[in-house]
């Protein structure tokens, strides 16, 4: 953060200064510097609100070290970049509308399992129930087109809704044919609303700051992910249990009406929106960088979504865990993994993406694989090791998809690239389902599928760009145009009463 001393600070025959904030991310700041009553000592005071929706809580303890100099501000869960007051407030509102994200695209993962026991479904039946809901992001992508034209926000706030909602359907589903189309709609739901929260944090998240952002709303996606592992307790009721899990989808109506009442509009789209030479159409996309990240997509989920959506299959059937048993390992084995995503986020924007994920890449997929063939001690050390690694990977591969194409198109880009992922998916579960039933083990199904995920590193070492430290503009010449110092009007982050 960088201070002024007020013109009025220095007040006539006092020692007494006044200093606010000239940029930072507190909505109010005020530090009072002066002499003790008695002469003896100087004292200072800080005054100041740091106006973080949903996870203020987190940062109150450090940011006050900081501010009481005991602390660099230049630490691990601090960004590269210095946030200005809105950019604190959008990314706290984004990181609670990736925990709703996270919730829905996991419900039918989580579940799935206990539904289809209860309706007499084969290992073939769900991997193809899976299929289909991952076929429903044909939904998601008008969703997509509309958030280039008519602003990311509004889009936002619409499938804010939509998701929990739609996916609530899910728990009077009559039978599994039912609840299949209530996710696959559900979902796409949850899918729009993960990828538009991408293109609003990479637009408006300092170049620095860009993974760093990704990784924190990866943070939130997991614990959102986390409440619907932690639900799924609710399965061991009795017959029928996993049917409260989708009624916990309504308290993230809380965080729509949030979203609704505070999330402004991007400075990036309001500048290509004002702009006098925007085209009636939107732009054609890059082919040669879509193919590339569209291909990467495809190829590295053919691997992940079995490993992610067989996995309680592989604890229940194999290893005899219970529903709340799987929740358990998947909460002690996810949240410390968590650190993964900051110390990959900061890695990515210090010292590039490309580096990162050739490294950590495939030693995540060797801990997949290792996890799905051993159990005991092995199992929990290989799944944490994969978690880790995963994790740090993640920021630097995700945000390459916002990075790379121009305000006009990158949220279509984005519903398409992830459209292109969810495909790859479909082919893997679909494959990871027979094989199974055909009498594979799930370990060498697991590494037959890793071929993908060779793929995607070739790919990356060869021809990704390295994208860290640069602007958005530089990255795509269509937005050489676009100039934010003209949207003056953009709205800050609401005043609130300070801290002291």
């Amino acid at each position: 953060m960088t201070e002024v001393a007020a013109p009025d600070s220095a007040l006539a025959g006092s020692d007494r200064t006044v200093f606010s904030q000239q940029h930072g991310p507190f909505s109010t700041y005020e530090r009072i510097v002066e002499p003790s009553a008695d002469g003896s000592e100087v004292v200072e005071h800080t005054r100041y609100r740091l106006n973080i929706p949903w996870f203020g809580w987190l940062f109150a303890v450090p940011v006050r070290r900081v501010l009481k100099r005991r602390a660099s501000a230049n630490r691990w869960w601090a960004p590269p970049d210095q946030l200005d007051a809105t950019q604190a407030l959008v990314l706290g509102l984004l990181a609670a509308a990736s925990m709703s994200a996270a919730f829905i695209n996991t419900l039918f993962t989580q579940t799935v399992e206990f539904a289809a026991d209860d309706f007499g479904i084969s290992d073939t039946g769900i991997g193809d129930a899976g299929s289909i809901v991952r076929a429903g992001i044909v939904f998601a992508l008008p969703a997509a087109v509309l958030a280039d034209r008519i602003g990311r926000r509004r889009v936002l706030v619409i499938v804010a809704w939509l998701a929990p909602l739609l996916s609530l359907l899910g728990a009077a589903a009559p039978n599994f044919a039912a609840l299949v189309a209530t996710q696959a709609v559900g979902r796409s739901m949850g899918l729009a609303l993960a990828f538009i929260v991408g293109v609003i944090a990479a637009e408006e998240m300092p170049r620095n700051s860009r993974a760093y952002a990704v990784s924190v709303l990866a943070m939130a996606a997991g614990l959102g992910a986390g409440i619907a592992v932690m639900s799924l307790r609710l399965a061991d009721i009795g017959e029928g249990g996993w049917r409260w899990v989708y009624v916990v989808c309504s308290i993230w109506c809380v965080v729509a009406f949030d979203i609704t009442r505070r999330l402004p509009e991007t400075r990036r789209f309001t500048a290509e929106s004002t702009r006098t030479d925007r085209p009636a159409h939107a732009p054609r996309l890059d082919r040669k960088r879509f193919a590339l990240l569209a291909s990467v997509a495809f190829a590295g989920n053919i691997f992940v979504a079995p490993a992610s959506f067989f996995q309680n299959s592989y604890l229940e059937d194999v290893r005899d865990f219970s529903g709340g048993q799987i929740g358990l390992f998947s909460i002690l084995v996810g949240t410390p993994a968590g650190i993964g995503l900051i110390i990959g986020g900061r890695i990515a924007d210090t010292h590039g993406r490309r580096r990162l994920i050739s490294v950590a890449l495939p030693l995540s997929v060797l801990a997949v694989i290792a996890a799905f063939s051993v159990g005991g001690l092995g199992l929990w050390v290989f799944s944490f090791a994969a978690a880790t690694l995963g994790a740090a990977v993640y920021p630097a591969m995700a945000v390459y998809r916002t990075e790379l194409f121009p305000t006009a198109n990158r949220t279509r880009a984005a519903g398409l690239v992830t459209a292109s992922a969810l495909i790859g998916g479909i082919g893997g579960l679909s494959l990871t389902g027979r094989l199974i039933d055909g009498g594979w083990s799930y370990s060498s199904t697991m590494a037959m599928l890793a071929i993908g995920q060779l793929i995607v590193t070739i790919l990356v070492i060869t021809a990704y760009p390295e994208t860290a430290h640069l602007e958005l503009e530089a990255l795509n010449p269509e937005d050489d145009g676009l100039d934010l110092r003209e949207i003056e009007d953009w709205p800050s982050a609401p005043n609130q009463d300070p801290v002291s």
